[in-house]
């Protein structure tokens, strides 16, 4: 297992000896260092374990995904994490809501973070808007599924999959959830809440439009060398298709973690190094979920995670009148994803033979005979 985080542990490495070279830069001091790099830690900690469902959401589309994609995944995609949501994204909020150029956004992080985390929290109901739109989307069309056999929680999910010949009713069910909620808030709140929401909407076709069509090319020729690069094209148009998706899903995943991140600090790049952290475990958990085929083994975990992306997408949305502690919504996702496991376990030991019932391990694995 170690081998897979082995990336992990020396990106965190060089997250902490930057972490302390910017605590002694800020504070000067021993034990300002040490208190810098406790934030830097505990972020960490707090991004793994709120985002463990993002893991196996992305286990589900990166085993359909060429080993080469998958590597692209654990290292273009840390970049983009890393530095594209946890430090040019929050930028990019800042100079749209107050009116700023780039370097001035930039100048206004490094010198002035309390302005910086009030623009940021200000601009609470976009977030809000477009990661629980997105997300809302991604979940709902998981269970709105005609060809979807296995089910958890059948009285739920069977009804669901026979909506499905619905044209647009996951649209429709989203649609509605702003509308209601926007009637909840302040009109200028409201206005944006809606156009986030409806842009989370847009960007959950634009991905799947780009997938549909990057994923196949049904003119390529049946044989021969042709046949060969027209399928080595197919698939790399798909493997960008599914990262792109993946990078997409990430960014509405990591919403509330940058939003969460300044009760603990408010300085931009602690906040990076630490979060930084938490999505680079988060992608190494991914791959180790694919190679060791858990999400095969154990049949409901994917529901889990799915009904915990339902109930993240509720909590975004629901953000914009009531404030929910990240701590529930990590405990509601652990909580559903630990449930399914269980539940998986106890499907596999039902599915052996009375007499194969002592080869199943603690944790519900087949043991060799």
């Amino acid at each position: 297992m170690l081998r897979y985080f082995k990336g992990s542990l020396a990106f965190t490495a060089l997250c902490l000896a930057l972490g302390a070279w910017l605590g002694w830069s800020i504070t000067g001091s021993i034990a300002g260092t040490l208190g810098i790099l406790w934030i830097v830690v505990v972020l960490g900690v707090l991004e793994v374990s709120l985002s463990f469902d993002n893991a196996v959401v992305n286990a589900t589309v990166l085993r359909d995904m060429s080993p080469r994609w998958q590597r692209r995944f654990l290292t273009w995609g840390i970049v983009i994490a890393v530095f594209g949501m946890r430090i040019v994204f929050p930028l990019v909020i800042v100079a749209v809501a107050a009116r700023l150029g780039p370097v001035e956004a930039v100048r206004l992080a490094a010198t002035d973070p309390v302005s910086y985390e009030r623009i940021i929290t200000g601009a609470h109901a976009g977030i809000s808007g477009f990661g629980g739109a997105f997300l809302a989307m991604v979940g709902l069309s998981f269970f709105l599924d005609a060809d979807k056999d296995t089910h958890w929680i059948g009285m739920v999910e069977r009804p669901f999959a026979g909506l499905s010949r619905i044209s647009g009713l996951a649209i429709a069910i989203v649609l509605l959830a702003l509308f209601g909620l926007s009637r909840a808030i302040p009109a200028a709140e409201a206005m944006t809440f809606l156009t986030a929401g409806l842009f989370g909407l847009v960007a959950y076709v634009a991905v799947q439009a780009v997938g549909a069509v990057m994923g196949g090319d049904d003119d390529a020729p049946a044989e021969g060398a042709g046949a060969a690069a027209g399928r080595a094209a197919a698939g790399a148009r798909s493997g960008l298709a599914a990262f792109l998706y993946l990078e997409v899903l990430d960014a509405s995943f990591s919403f509330d973690g940058v939003i969460g991140a300044f009760a603990l600090s408010n300085n931009l790049f602690v906040i990076a190094l630490g979060l930084g952290i938490g999505a680079m475990f988060v992608r190494s958990m991914t791959v180790m979920l694919v190679d060791r085929g858990t999400l095969t083994e154990y049949r409901f975990l994917e529901h889990g995670a799915f009904y915990a992306i339902i109930a993240l997408a509720a909590i975004m949305l629901i953000s914009v009148r009531v404030e929910v502690p990240e701590t529930v919504t990590g405990l509601i996702g652990a909580a559903l994803i630990g449930a399914a496991f269980l539940a998986s376990v106890r499907a596999n030991r039902r599915d052996l033979p009375l007499e194969d019932a002592t080869a199943v391990g603690p944790s519900g694995e087949r043991l060799p005979a």
